[in-house]
């Protein structure tokens, strides 16, 4: 039986309040994140960690001290690995904080595998997570003298297992939702600037494919829902309606809301955080009629069925990048799309 290495992606979070400020300079030096030419976007990071790190560690002390996203995202790992069975074998490599991809892939070339398959935790791809965790990777790789053929599944937005998983989290939410009461349900993912996605980021349009996907699963016709944006950063022009101003709207409206996660696939301070204190405050302030939040997939059964499929799809593709369908699903507009990019550089 070969030996498949599945190397799980995700932004990683600080584990200590000592953690935060590098955490978030290593996040502010990606390029990805401040495309400014060096030595400038070293200084800008070390600046903008410096200055954001006192908010940043009164978020991470209401969590305890630290980000539970790792162990979220090794649960997962465990998960997933259970699943699969012999043969496989999961990591986990986070972008800004340990485990760093260095580290791991020096772990998956002691295992030896014959195969690897390279799986973000973004269901929508964008070049600010997806590619930029590729790119970091792709250089720890070639340190590590990682020789094992690599699959990468780029996005699975409307992967069947994770939307049934989504919508049924949203179902059981509702249901706790009190007979006759109006309410609108927002599905809230990162936001981005608008200057990203003019720029053929194929981020939006994948969240738009996500959300339809739930509704269609749903099927509550009836129900008012929004796709909308949170965790907005810096001057810059972002991608909207902004969830918390969608809130206020539902308090002005007389309306509850229930608000779902459907970019984030773990528990971080975005969800535990953001979403359930910060916007739970606001929903009280604005006179919304009630404020419920549903549960980010995690380790829901039909999720990690998902994945399931995919892992092992993919270690059998001689595609080096795919997508959850094999081909493009990046509108044409997407001209940043990492599997049309992937082709161009095979032809």
């Amino acid at each position: 039986m070969a030996r498949i290495a599945i190397v799980l992606f995700n932004l990683g979070g600080p584990d200590g309040i000592d953690a935060v400020e590098p955490f978030l300079f290593n996040l502010f030096a990606d390029p990805a994140i401040m495309a400014v030419p060096q030595p400038l976007r070293w200084a800008l990071a070390k600046l903008i960690a410096r200055r954001r790190a006192a908010v940043a560690r009164g978020i991470y002390e209401k969590l305890g001290g630290g980000s539970p996203l790792l162990a979220n995202t090794r649960a997962q790992a465990a998960a997933l690995e259970a699943v699969l069975g012999s043969g496989y074998r999961v990591f986990v490599a986070m972008r800004y904080w340990h485990p760093l991809a260095e580290a791991v892939a020096r772990e998956v070339a002691a295992w030896r595998p014959e195969r690897i398959v390279l799986l973000p935790l973004y269901p929508q791809v964008s070049t600010t997570t997806t590619a930029s965790s590729l790119a970091d990777w792709r250089r720890a790789a070639s340190r590590a003298a990682l020789a094992a053929p690599a699959t990468t599944l780029c996005c699975y937005p409307q992967e069947p297992d994770f939307i049934a998983a989504a919508a049924s989290l949203i179902s059981a939410t509702l249901g706790a939702v009190p007979s006759g009461l109006p309410v609108r349900l927002l599905l809230s993912a990162h936001g981005l600037p608008k200057k990203i996605v003019r720029a053929g980021d194929p981020y939006e349009a994948q969240v738009e494919m996500t959300a339809a996907a739930i509704r269609t699963a749903l099927g509550r016709p009836e129900l008012e829902t929004i796709v909308c944006y949170q965790s907005r950063v810096g001057p810059l022009e972002w991608i909207g309606p902004a969830t918390d101003a969608e809130i206020e709207r539902a308090g002005r409206d007389g309306m509850g809301v229930v608000v779902a996660p459907i970019a984030f696939v773990s528990e971080h301070s975005e969800t535990l955080v953001e979403l359930d204190i910060e916007y739970r405050h606001l929903a009280e302030r604005s006179g919304v009629r009630g404020y419920w939040r549903v549960p980010a997939v995690g380790t829901h059964p039909a999720f990690i069925a998902g994945l399931v499929r995919l892992v092992r799809a993919a270690g059998t593709a001689p595609a080096e990048i795919l997508s959850a369908t094999g081909a493009r699903i990046c509108p044409e507009s997407c001209g940043r799309c990492l599997l049309a990019a992937s082709s161009r550089l095979a032809a």
